[in-house]
């Protein structure tokens, strides 16, 4: 689409990879670059929980259950599609918008739609998403930082900001980890401060 650059972590839509259909819950990591006035129209999700992170610019969210928002950076958006819901999304503001979109598999398919959104969410308050057994971390770190990765069962590690080493392995913006049953695992950040996003899974 006109304006319009993805990239997919997981198998998605028409570029279907049998290996990569998901991790745990998570079945889709989607970071998405969006020009001033480009967008996604209307368009439906049902039995899906799609959480949503700005990184630069401004989303413009409305669905059909008269949910209308704007994501900015620091802000998490949560749209339960439950039995059924559309949606549109938008860059309706001047400068170019990059932000990081996950879909979660509910241990439960249907329900009523919902919608949630925390602005500015902090470091030391987990966002639950209990619908798929999940805990979303943000963690911000100085240079020369480290934090510790959850001891959960799955943990998805996405860098936004920085550049941190995680298990010897050097990881820069973009990039992602998909870690299991690994204790004492702990992220550290380079010379510039970090961005990451954790994904406790069950």
């Amino acid at each position: 689409m006109a304006g319009i650059d993805s990239f997919h972590a997981f198998s998605f839509g028409p570029y279907y990879e049998p290996d990569n259909l998901r991790f745990g819950a998570l079945l889709a990591c989607n970071e998405e670059h969006l020009a001033p006035g480009a967008g996604f129209d209307e368009h439906p999700h049902s039995h899906t929980e799609i959480v949503t992170w700005v990184v630069s610019g401004e989303l413009t969210h409305r669905d059909s259950a008269g949910h209308e928002s704007v994501v900015r950076p620091g802000d998490v958006q949560h749209l339960s599609a439950g039995s059924g819901v559309r949606h549109v999304e938008r860059n309706a503001g001047p400068e170019p918008l990059t932000f990081l979109q996950m879909w979660l598999a509910p241990a439960r398919p249907g329900g009523d739609p919902a919608y949630d959104i925390v602005r500015g969410i902090a470091d030391s308050t987990p966002y639950a998403v209990p619908a798929a057994g999940a805990l979303l971390h943000v963690r911000r770190l100085a240079p020369g930082e480290r934090t510790a990765i959850p001891p959960a069962p799955t943990v998805y590690v996405h860098v936004i900001r920085g550049e941190v080493s995680l298990g010897g392995e050097e990881l820069t913006p973009g990039d992602a980890a998909r870690v299991t049953a690994e204790p004492n695992l702990d992220a550290i950040s380079y010379a510039d401060r970090a961005e990451l996003l954790l994904w406790e899974m069950t």
